[in-house]
């Protein structure tokens, strides 16, 4: 007997029948003799269709109640499933994540994991039934409903097989695992059979969509191996995420990931004094900005330039705060460009191994792709470069690194 943890992506549970197909999988888990928890998704593009609902009302819903909203997506999937068990003959119960124990901190939208009481879910799995479990969501210590931005099922999914011990923990989404790119714009690109949470950490982060980055920090801390999968085709392996990887694994890229869409802020003129990126960031921080690549030039004549990227739906409040900040930074002149993306190499050999550098720098002059910016890790290159130039960028960096051949 195993316990496990299983996630449904909101493609996985689009439909009622998508959601009779998933109730015959976890019966058929059930009647093995497993502990089962199930983990869901709205269904489908429901998330969206709530995010316009709220839009219809008003442009700026206050982010409590937006949470509330949200999080009804999910709770309607897992009666649904529920409902499906039952009519299987299986005893199944669907729970919030209030319900199932999630505490977290209370940021509304982005809220973060504090504490799983697990009281609740282990009475139920001693009782023999199937926890159905809203993922994406939990509760402050005021009762208030938080859910934890996109992608966060994941993370709630992890979150608890490390904190129910749990066997294994796999993710069911719409491809076949973790590929070498995303294969919808780069058709070469081939599933891997498994990866380190360091490099999957580095891909999620920068732009690979199939697994959320909190989730792999939780796997990571908790020792949690997790094993992404195919709803659809059963007969695919899946990537196994974990920490125990073959020894050097070639010294190769491991991957490429992409974003198409960032903005950049530039700020000229800068005073080049001790103090100066705190006054500009620190504003940057309350607001809830996030930021990505800095850069900083040179110092001319004790002044400086400073250029940072965002999300495209924070470059107006970005540029609203570096305004503002002017009297600590002294009067500068602030420029932006919404129409950038970032293209991304991923291998931990290469914080062994020379020449990866160069060769990405070669491949995309040689494809003419001019590069706007580059940040690096001991795993990790990324550069920045025209939105409209990213889908080239993947398709030749991965023939460039090999990766559609086999490791």
């Amino acid at each position: 007997m195993e316990r496990i943890i299983h996630k449904y992506g909101g493609s996985s549970v689009a439909t009622p029948e998508h959601i009779k197909r998933i109730a015959d999988r976890l019966e058929s888990r059930h009647r093995n003799g497993d502990e089962v928890v199930a983990v869901v998704s709205a269904m489908g593009s429901r998330t969206d269709e709530l995010y316009a609902l709220a839009e219809r009302i008003t442009n700026s819903p206050e982010p409590r109640e937006m949470d509330m909203l949200l999080s009804t997506g999910e709770m309607v999937t897992s009666t649904l499933l529920s409902m499906a068990l039952h009519e299987l003959g299986v005893e199944a119960v669907s729970l919030t994540g209030a319900q199932a124990g999630i505490r977290t901190t209370a940021v509304f939208g982005r809220a973060r994991i504090a504490d799983i009481q697990t009281e609740r879910l282990e009475k139920e799995l001693n009782r023999g039934r199937v926890v159905i479990v809203a993922g994406f969501q939990g509760m402050t210590e005021d009762a208030d409903v938080t859910t934890f931005g996109r992608g966060g099922s994941d993370t709630t999914a992890v979150a608890l097989a490390a904190a129910l011990d749990a066997d294994r923990c796999e993710i069911f989404t719409d491809v076949a695992g973790i590929y070498t790119a995303d294969p919808r714009v780069c058709p070469k690109a081939r599933p891997l059979q498994e990866i380190g949470y360091e490099e999957m950490l580095e891909m999620a982060t920068t732009g690979a969509r199939v697994m959320h980055a909190r989730a792999v920090e939780i796997g990571e801390q908790y020792g949690v191996a997790i094993r992404v999968a195919s709803s659809f085709d059963e007969t695919a392996q899946g990537t196994l995420i974990h920490g125990d990887l073959t020894m050097e694994q070639g010294n190769k890229v491991r991957g490429i990931a992409h974003q198409n869409h960032i903005a950049k802020v530039t700020v000229r003129g800068v005073p080049d004094r001790p103090g100066i990126a705190a006054h500009l960031f620190e504003p940057l921080a309350t607001a809830g900005v996030s930021v990505d690549t800095i850069v900083q030039n040179a110092s001319v004549e004790k002044l400086t330039d400073m250029t940072f990227t965002v999300a495209p739906a924070d470059l107006d409040r970005a540029l609203q705060v570096v305004q503002s900040a002017e009297n600590e930074i002294g009067p500068a002149e602030v420029v932006s460009d919404p129409n950038l993306g970032t293209v991304s190499i991923v291998g931990t050999g290469m914080a062994s191994a020379p020449g990866f550098a160069a060769r990405m720098f070669r491949t995309l002059y040689e494809n003419k792709v001019n590069i706007d910016m580059i940040s690096t890790s001991d795993i990790r290159i990324t550069c920045v470069v025209a939105s409209e130039q990213v889908d080239e960028a993947v398709r030749s960096l991965h023939d460039a690194f090999d990766l559609d051949r086999e490791d």
